[in-house]
């Protein structure tokens, strides 16, 4: 059963949420997908992007913690034969995830240190754009205008979510992430301190990241939804379509933008 839509606010997106614990965000959701898998599914149709619009660069935004994005083009080169460039984005650029995400690559990675908005994104940021799990923060109006601007520049764009409007992924989020998030925190990467203390000392990591999770999972959009937003936006072979795979734990809902 698809519940209403509801647009809640996620605690860490709001303009007064303290670096640090938004990067105790970012950083664990980039590291549960990263224990899981749980974007592997995904590789296939972002090399076929990059092959069928003939790009070497990979433009992610809205990467909070640097997300899946490396490690999946990391497994890319034998597909492609070449190694993509990977660059970097978000609103609230997380510099230090950043860094120790191009430190530790086998792809060449940048990233871009300033604040780079999805809804306005620099016309020198030329490439296949992919956006992982951070499409329902936008309201309605605001994710149409991410993809009109991708089809009027013939952009391929690849948009992945993997949280889902439904009861079962609610129950989901309540019974597990606690466990996660209480589990995994040792092994996140880059270490803080702050992220410990914020966990295991001061109850907050919890509370925080459980609370976005079923945010998230309220906002997100469903497949019929998405494809609403792409009415007449297809024009010069430039065409939108959305495809379900299965992963680990779940279901990836992609949107996929190009020729």
């Amino acid at each position: 059963m698809t519940l209403p839509r509801l647009h809640g606010i996620e605690l860490h997106e709001l303009p007064g949420c303290p670096d640090l614990l938004r990067r105790i965000a970012t950083d664990y959701l980039r590291t549960v997908g990263e224990v899981f898998r749980a974007f592997e599914p995904v590789a296939p149709l972002l090399a076929n992007l990059l092959t069928k619009h003939d790009e070497r660069r990979i433009v992610d935004l809205c990467s909070g913690g640097s997300g899946p994005i490396v490690g999946l083009a990391e497994a890319l080169p034998p597909q492609l034969g070449f190694a993509p460039e990977v660059v970097l984005t978000d609103l609230h650029p997380n510099r230090e995830a950043f860094a120790w995400a191009q430190r530790r690559a086998a792809v060449p990675v940048s990233y871009e240190a300033s604040s780079v908005d999805a809804l306005a994104v620099p016309a020198d940021l030329r490439g296949v754009r992919t956006i992982f799990d951070a499409f329902h923060h936008f309201r309605p109006q605001q994710a149409r205008a991410i993809l009109a601007d991708a089809a009027s520049k013939q952009t391929p764009i690849l948009i992945v979510e993997a949280t889902e409007r439904s009861l079962p992924a609610m129950l989901g989020m309540l019974l597990f992430v606690p466990l996660l998030v209480l589990l995994l925190t040792p092994f996140v990467r880059p270490f803080s301190l702050g992220r410990l203390l914020f966990t295991y000392v001061i109850p907050v990591a919890v509370p925080l990241i459980l609370f976005d999770g079923v945010v998230s999972c309220w906002r997100s959009y469903t497949p019929a939804e998405l494809l609403e937003m792409t009415k007449g936006l297809d024009s010069s072979g430039y065409r939108f379509r959305v495809e379900q795979l299965k992963s680990r734990g779940g279901r990836l809902t992609c949107l996929v933008g190009g020729a």
